[in-house]
Formats: C-alpha cells, structure tokens, sequence
C-alpha cells in the first residue's frame, strides 16, 4: 500500500517512510497543553519549532477533545484558530497546515485561510462537512470516534472494535467519494483513546494490519493518551517517551502519518526505525 496522500491544490505527502504532524493547541485546557499557545504569536513560534524538530506539517486545534471536555461555539473555535493560523502563514508560507475541527463552518473558514488539510475527530459528524470538502478538496483525516468528547469515556463497549471500525470506515469511504472527495484525499484515523478504553486501544494497535486492508493510508494520534497510564501507570511527563517507542513500533508496521506533540523524540524515533527495520 502506498502511503502518498494528496491534499489542497494537489499538493502530494509522500513519507519516506514516515510524515510527522506537530500539535498546535490553541485552547486553554487540552489535556496535556491548555493554555500554553492561545496568544496568536506564540502558536506560531511553537509550530516554527516544531518544524524545526522535524515535522513536516502542523495541526492547529482550536477545541479541546480530552475526555469529559464541554464544546466550544463555532465562533469562539474561529475566534481562536483563524488569527493562529494566521500568524503560522506569515512566519511560514510553504508550511502544510492542517485545522482540527468537526464543524464545516471552521474547515471553510480555515480552508480559506490556506490550510491544506482538514483533521475531523468526529468523522462527518457536520452533515455540511461533505459539501465543504467536496468545493475544496483538502486532505482529509476521517477518525472514528465512539461518541463525543463529553461522554465517550463513559464505560465504552465494542464485540470487536477493529471489525466495527473497518464497517465505518468502509462506509464512510463509499460517502465521502460519492459526495464528491477523491478518495486520494482521504487518510483513516482509528481513534485511539476516542470512545476506547485500554483494551480497545490495544485491540486497535494490534489489529493494525486489519484496518490497512482498506488500501488507505493510516493516520495515527496515540501521544500522551491515557493509554499509557492506565496499561503502564505512566503521569503526563513520562508519556512522551512512550509515545515515541509507540509510534516507531507502528511506522515498522506500515503506519506513515503520526500526530504528535514531542516532535524531536519523535522523529529520533522513526529514523531509528527506518534504519534498523528491513524493508521499511
């Protein structure tokens, strides 16, 4: 399978093995870094250095989805993201900039602002997404999600998580192309820690090959989920190696897009991998 994705204007990501995605929070209360990059300028250097550690595109999200967390209006989402993004462009034009958000209205709005991917937890949730992503032919993050951030984490229950995510993602592929996306555009997120306790992420993980068969590249965002606590009892500090063990174990496996907050660990990580793995 090939891990090339196109995204907006047709530009193409092609991984050699690997692609890393920096997370750029402009929230006051992500789960691990609320508050830390809400003023515009700042968003932007964070993200220049994260480019700088060796990512090769930024996610900018404007709506915390920590388990429990209450939505924002779509005006306060675009009161936070839009001068962020901004601020990114200046410093960075060529830069592949990606918007974390469910709601159309911020992807078009986004969208306009020149970012080239739109990241949607809740897998066209918005029944307007479609039509958006049909105009404007982004790269597109389709995630499953087991319900919505405020309840997902009340007590979770799949027969088998990876054949119900291969049903959605089936579903949704024959949709989105029908609707008007290239599935060329399209990458699989399977979620984890999105309506999934520890045993379901793990089934996830390990089922990896599954999801594969979808002919669709995999994009992944397992950094600093409390996954990592509840198998290994690691806090928050002590998650970032993990993560980046984590994410090298699955780029052997074939995993090409990894969403990330310790970028430099991260890509330390992946090359370790690519060298040392046959054939990756």
């Amino acid at each position: 399978m090939s891990g090339e994705w196109i995204v907006r204007n047709g530009r193409i990501l092609r991984p050699s093995p690997c692609m890393l995605a920096g997370i750029v929070n402009v929230t006051p209360d992500s789960f691990s870094d609320g508050g830390l990059w809400i003023d515009p300028d700042q968003a932007a250097e964070h993200g220049c250095k994260l480019l700088n550690d060796g990512a090769d595109m930024l996610d900018f999200g404007a709506e915390s989805t920590r388990p429990g967390s209450d939505p924002v209006t779509e005006q306060e989402e675009k009161k936070r993201l839009i001068p962020a993004l901004r601020a990114m462009r200046l410093r960075c034009p060529d830069a592949v900039l990606s918007a974390d958000t469910w709601r159309a209205g911020t992807a078009a709005a986004a969208l306009e602002e020149g970012v080239s991917v739109i990241n949607d937890v809740y897998g066209c949730s918005d029944p307007e997404m479609a039509d958006v992503l049909a105009q404007y032919r982004p790269g597109y993050v389709l995630m499953h999600s087991g319900g919505v951030a405020k309840t997902m984490q009340d007590n979770p229950q799949y027969d088998d998580v990876v054949a119900e995510e291969l049903r959605f993602f089936e579903k949704m592929l024959k949709y989105l192309v029908g609707a008007g996306l290239p599935e060329d555009r399209i990458v699989l997120d399977p979620g984890f820690g999105f309506g999934k306790n520890a045993e379901h992420t793990r089934a996830l993980f390990l089922g990896l090959e599954k999801l594969m068969e979808l002919g669709r590249p995999l994009y992944v965002g397992i950094s600093r989920k409390s996954f990592f606590q509840f198998m290994f009892g690691l806090k928050m500090p002590d998650r970032d190696q993990a993560t980046a063990v984590c994410s090298a174990l699955m780029a052997a496996r074939g995993v090409p897009f990894h969403r990330v907050h310790d970028v430099s660990a991260c890509r330390t990580a992946l090359d370790l991998a690519k060298v040392l793995t046959p054939g990756m």
